[in-house]
C-alpha cells in the first residue's frame, strides 16, 4: 500500500499551490522547470527564480495575439523576461486591465525552438486553478533537489496532460428533498469530481420518467446573475424561468454546473466585465484575458444526465454547441426548447453578441 499522492491528487495539489503563489515542479523528458502562476507572483520569487536561470513568461496565442508579439508554439507563447523586469511588467502582460493606458507594452522577445511542453501544462495548470492564463518558468536541472528542499509538488507532464483531458469521474455524493418555489417536489443533488474540482448540483422536479425524454436545462452558474440580480446577462431569469416550466411540467431536471463566466472563473469574469466598459465586447474581453470564447465543458453534463439513468432529453437552451456536445456524448436530444428571457437595456448588445459570434438563437 502507498500512501503518496496519486496522478489526479498530485495535479489537484498543483492547482492549490498555483493558486496560493507557490512555485511547482514540472518534470518531462525534454527537461525540468520551475513554475508560477504569473497572477500571484511575488518579488521575492521573482528575484529567486532570476538567480537561478533564464525566466520566461507564457502566455497563450489569445493574448499574444492581442499584444502583437510572435507566436511559434501554436497555442502558447514564450517570452523572455528581462533581467531588470518585475513584478508589475510581468503582469502588465498577463493582466490586460491597463492595454488601453499602455497599449505599447514591448518590445518583446519571442523564445523559439525546444519543447514548450512544460510551457503549455503551466497555463492548463493556471486556468483549471481559475486564475490568469499566464506563467513564470526557469529550467533548471536542479528542480528535484529545489523540490525536495522546498516542499515543492513534482508533477510529470507526459502523464499529467492527457489526464488532464480528461473528465474526471463523478460521484452523486448525497442528494436530499428540497422544497422549491418551483415545485413542492424538489431534490438536490451533490456531484462531486475526483480530481478535487468544483462540485456540481442538480435540481430534480418530481419524478422524471427514465424510460422517456426529461425536460432539462444545462444551467452554468453564474454568481451575479443568479443570486445579484445582475442586468448584464440573461442568466438570473432563464434559470428561474426553467425551474418554473419544470415546475408546471410535473418533472425536470436543471443541472446547476459551475463553470462560472464560461468557465474562467469569478476573478476573470469581473475582469471580462471591466474590459467590457473599456467597450470590448463578451468574446473580445475573453480574448484579451488570454482565454478562448468558451471555456466550459459540456461534457460534465452528459456524465450527470447518465449517472441519474437519462438518456434523452428536451433541451432548454438557445446554445446550439450544448445539443451538438450532448449527442456526440451519446444523450439523445430530442427537441430543443428556447428560452430567451431577461433581455433589457443593459444586456442587448451582450446578447446580441452571442448571437453574431457564439451562434446562439436568440
Amino acid at each position: 500500500m502507498s500512501l503518496a499522492p496519486s496522478l489526479p491528487e498530485l495535479i489537484a495539489r498543483a492547482r492549490a499551490d498555483l493558486r496560493m503563489g507557490v512555485p511547482i515542479v514540472l518534470r518531462s523528458e525534454s527537461g525540468m522547470s520551475l513554475a508560477i502562476a504569473a497572477e500571484n507572483l511575488s518579488g521575492d520569487r521573482l528575484d529567486t527564480f532570476k538567480s537561478i536561470g533564464k525566466v520566461v513568461l507564457a502566455i497563450t496565442s489569445r493574448r499574444a495575439e492581442t499584444l502583437k508579439v510572435p507566436i511559434y508554439d501554436g497555442d502558447v507563447a514564450r517570452l523572455d523576461v528581462p533581467a531588470e523586469a518585475k513584478t508589475s511588467w510581468i503582469e502588465s502582460i498577463a493582466d490586460p486591465a491597463d492595454d488601453l493606458n499602455t497599449p505599447m507594452k514591448g518590445p518583446f522577445v519571442s523564445t523559439r525552438g525546444g519543447c514548450a511542453e512544460r510551457h503549455r501544462a503551466a497555463i492548463k495548470l493556471a486556468k483549471s486553478a481559475r486564475l490568469l492564463p499566464a506563467a513564470i518558468l526557469v529550467d533548471t536541472s536542479d528542480a528535484l533537489t529545489l523540490a525536495a528542499e522546498h516542499g515543492l509538488t513534482v508533477v510529470p507532464v507526459e502523464e499529467a496532460t492527457p489526464y488532464m483531458e480528461l473528465l474526471a469521474p463523478l460521484q452523486d455524493i448525497v442528494n436530499a428533498r428540497v422544497p422549491l418555489t418551483a415545485h413542492d417536489a424538489g431534490r438536490v443533488h451533490v456531484f462531486r469530481p475526483d480530481d478535487g474540482g468544483e462540485e456540481h448540483f442538480v435540481i430534480e422536479i418530481g419524478k422524471p420518467d427514465r424510460s422517456k425524454p426529461v425536460l432539462a436545462r444545462l444551467h452554468s452558474a453564474c454568481f451575479t446573475g443568479d443570486l445579484f440580480g445582475s442586468l448584464k446577462c440573461d442568466c438570473g431569469p432563464q434559470l428561474h424561468a426553467a425551474l418554473g416550466a419544470m415546475g408546471e411540467n410535473g418533472s425536470g431536471v436543471l443541472l446547476y454546473l459551475n463553470q462560472e463566466g464560461r468557465g474562467i472563473g469569478h476573478a476573470n469574469k469581473m475582469r471580462a466585465y471591466s474590459l467590457q466598459d473599456q467597450g470590448y465586447d463578451t468574446v473580445e474581453a475573453n480574448h484579451r484575458l488570454g482565454f478562448e470564447d468558451d471555456e466550459r465543458d459540456f461534457r460534465i453534463g452528459a456524465a450527470i444526465l447518465k449517472e441519474m439513468g437519462f438518456s434523452a432529453v428536451n433541451l432548454m437552451t438557445n446554445n446550439p454547441a450544448k445539443i451538438a456536445r450532448m449527442q456526440e456524448h451519446c444523450i439523445e436530444v430530442v427537441s430543443r426548447v428556447p428560452l430567451e428571457v431577461g433581455k433589457n437595456r443593459h444586456n442587448s448588445a451582450y446578447l446580441a453578441t452571442k448571437a453574431k459570434k457564439s451562434g446562439h438563437l436568440l
